[in-house]
């Protein structure tokens, strides 16, 4: 574990070109920029191109990563530091959103619609750009418009839940459910 509290496995990659200590780095930044007080646990799966990310939270925050998360879309198997700050500070962003209040009625990851799933990655998403992280903003409003529909409404969701800080889970649904309703 580093001295600011973040430990990243494994240490070194036999499948894909990863570097252990640029995701150390990356998420070091992201926790200090965010603030967040718990260690942090980075488990990388190297064995799978898939890109699925899942965070528990308890006296740490434990990051399970799958290398997709964190590859280059056009070097396979090798790594983008743009798309582990992305991948890292979402998760972290929404770790914190649970720990710092507003949203301890949030139910679990597991437990999200895909609605809400991409409503609060939209929100998450909007505050990393503010935090100078490189994020697409076309993408996170496809997604959104995937699952609230291509239209007017939705698109006047996606943009208040991209420039909004401080939201509880009750406000997030909120603009998630208006948005699906044209």
């Amino acid at each position: 574990m580093s001295a600011t509290g973040v430990t990243v496995t494994p240490q070194r990659f036999q499948f894909v070109h990863f570097d252990a200590e640029l995701i150390q780095r990356v998420a070091e930044s992201l926790v200090a920029a965010l603030g967040l007080d718990r260690p942090v646990v980075i488990e990388v799966d190297e064995t799978t191109p898939l890109a699925r990310i899942d965070v528990t939270i308890d006296d740490a925050v434990t990051i399970r990563v799958e290398s997709g998360a964190f590859e280059d879309t056009r070097r396979p198997r090798h790594q983008s530091e743009q798309a582990t700050a992305a991948s890292l500070g979402r998760v972290l962003l929404r770790a914190r959103d649970r720990l710092l209040g507003g949203f301890g009625e949030a139910p679990a990851d597991d437990r999200l619609t895909l609605a809400q799933t991409a409503a609060w990655n939209a929100y998450c998403a909007g505050r990393l750009a503010r935090l100078g992280v490189h994020v697409a903003p076309q993408r996170w409003q496809y997604d959104f418009r995937n699952r609230h529909g291509f239209h007017d409404l939705a698109d006047v969701a996606f943009e208040r839940l991209w420039a909004s800080d401080g939201l509880t889970w009750g406000e997030l649904d909120e603009i998630s459910r208006t948005a699906q309703h044209p």
